[in-house]
């Protein structure tokens, strides 16, 4: 019956499947794609520009400086710790090439995070900047890593302007802490001995890990979610049908701000959107906007991938607004609820829709996304083709449509499993294939779907559940508000009481009183906060996502209560 209900959900032209074994692994798509696409730029970063052909020979070189140069075999886990720069790819697609398992290493992570992850997953080897390279010199004695590969942000550069930007950041901006690390190869080094050197090319098998990409862990320890060649694949495939229907091949520009280490722009920049042969335009920094604004403006671009706290920022900014849209015919959200004050104002300045998608780690990542042609704000979409949606309720029935639920996924890009943690693995995913995303949604007769919170954000006020989207949905259409998010707080009579923070645009003075009366006018009586706090940031995730977690472990820690475990 569930397959049934989705298979006239598509758009004309959109098939209801893919067929996941197109490609045998991601090595194939990579040489396929270089093939077809060798003399069209793939990524561009400070000025400088790689083809698909540039790309599968550094890639190459890469892979047969790790074969020939190293003791790694295929299997092994190598970490690559890097921001959107050139050497990204090179670097992942290079160790692919080798047969290793990749583990995405966020830049930002800590001793203490670095350390679990490269423990857990058992990574033999590391790529990772110059500029956290202080903190390898601390953590590898202490894990299985024998092999450590430095880069600096301009390594792929041309002599000169290396030189220039290297210095600066080390010299004059001071960014590249001292180290020690007398065992490490430079890049280009690296590069250079394998370069001209051939290429034990390594075919996995499609149900083969490709990717161990770990979770956030905002619910507990950091899990690795073993991605299969398989899953990636099958997320690329379902991309492209749903997502690039009205992208052309080889002539798209597609701006690249989302962290490529983070599975949702690895899949779509690194994948989908090289089946097409796009250009990706990698932003190294998007914190620093004036700088990113500055880039934009270089390009007429015709994509962008991003999420609501950056297109908020953005469509703040003077300069931004007074950009060329011409070309821009495809915008995708991402990451974190896409709120519908945003999506109007994003339209307003752009001339382009956004088109809300959602996913998770564990789904390689896209489960569902709007068509371009038909996007409904305010929903997350319908399911990628080949992928079946159901709510269910705690006791783990199947709801009807349009009630609220706890959402499932099942599909070819649902993992393998987390990395040994079977336990773990049995919790969220069942015999027949379905994950339970722990997100609270609700399926309408047409298939478009609305996610209305998370559940471990659920607040319960007096008995009565209330959404945090929702309300920060309303607070975002406050003239003033810049940011915001809500929280429960623990309370004797009522469970809990609603908390909301708010981040007021700079030269804007909001009131308590002017909150209350929006909220007042906007939502049932039980929804109305008890509680407000002006800040000037909230706490964030590197990608931009505000961390309702932190702000209710600081007020725990305010009632003598300890943190959500």
């Amino acid at each position: 019956m569930i397959e049934h209900f989705w298979k006239d959900k598509y758009p004309a032209g959109v098939a209801s499947q893919i067929n996941p074994d197109e490609y045998p692994n991601i090595q194939a798509v990579l040489k396929q794609s270089c093939q077809r696409f060798a003399d069209k730029p793939a990524f561009s970063n400070l000025g400088k520009t790689l083809t698909y052909g540039e790309l599968y020979e550094l890639s190459g070189a890469f892979a047969a400086y790790l074969q020939q140069h190293t003791d790694l075999q295929p299997g092994d886990r190598i970490a690559v710790q890097l921001p959107n720069v050139l050497q990204y790819p090179v670097a992942v697609f290079g160790a692919m090439r080798a047969g290793l398992i990749v583990v995405n290493t966020n830049p930002l992570y800590t001793a203490r995070e670095l350390e679990h992850q490269f423990n857990d997953s058992g990574a033999k080897a590391l790529v990772c900047l110059a500029n956290m390279a202080h903190l390898a010199e601390k953590v590898v004695p202490k894990t299985q890593v024998k092999h450590i590969i430095v880069t600096e942000v301009a390594d792929l550069l041309p002599p000169l302007k290396r030189l220039l930007i290297n210095s600066v950041i080390k010299y004059v901006k001071k960014m590249v802490p001292a180290y020690h690390l007398p065992k490490a190869v430079k890049f280009n080094d690296a590069l250079a001995k394998g370069q001209g050197k051939a290429v034990n090319e390594v075919s996995p098998d499609s149900g083969d890990v490709a990717v161990l990409q770990y979770t956030g862990g905002t619910t507990g320890v950091a899990k690795g979610a073993m991605l299969t060649h398989r899953n990636l694949v099958a997320n690329m495939l379902q991309c492209r049908a749903l997502m690039g229907s009205n992208l052309g091949e080889g002539c798209e520009v597609l701006i690249t701000p989302l962290p490529l280490y983070h599975i949702y722009a690895f899949t779509f920049h690194c994948m989908a959107m090289m089946l097409i042969g796009s250009h990706n335009i990698l932003i190294s920094n998007p914190r620093d906007l004036p700088a990113m604004v500055k880039e934009l403006s270089k390009w007429k671009f015709t994509g962008f991938v991003g999420l609501n706290t950056l297109f908020v920022a953005l469509c703040n900014n003077e300069t931004f607004r007074k950009m060329d849209f011409s070309g821009l015919k495809l915008t995708l959200s991402g990451g974190m609820a896409l709120q519908v004050a945003v999506a109007e104002r994003w339209k307003s300045v752009t001339g382009c829709s956004i088109c809300e998608g959602y996913g998770m780690t564990e789904t390689s990542p896209v489960a569902a996304v709007n068509p371009a042609e038909h996007n409904q704000i305010g929903t997350i979409g319908i399911p990628l083709p080949s992928t079946l949606c159901k709510v269910i309720d705690d006791n783990g029935k199947e709801l009807a449509l349009g009630e609220i639920g706890e959402l499932c996924i099942k599909g070819p890009q649902v993992m393998k499993g987390y990395w040994q943690r079977e336990e773990a693995t049995t919790e969220i995913l069942d015999a027949d294939g379905w994950l339970k995303t722990g997100d609270i949604a609700v399926i309408q007769t047409d298939g478009y779907m609305r996610i209305v919170d998370r559940k471990k954000d659920m607040i319960l006020v007096s008995g009565f559940n209330v959404y945090p989207n929702e309300l920060e949905d309303v607070l975002a259409t406050l003239p003033g508000v810049l940011q915001c998010a809500a929280i429960g707080v623990p309370d004797e009579k009522s469970g809990e009481l609603i908390k909301i923070f708010i981040v007021a645009r700079p030269g804007v003075t909001l009131t308590k009183d002017q909150v209350m009366e929006h909220m007042r006018a906007n939502v049932t009586a039980y929804k109305v906060p008890r509680l407000i706090e002006f800040r000037d940031a909230l706490p964030t995730t590197n990608v931009g996502k505000i961390l309702r977690r932190e702000l209710r472990d600081e007020e725990l820690k305010k009632l003598g209560l300890k943190k959500i475990a």
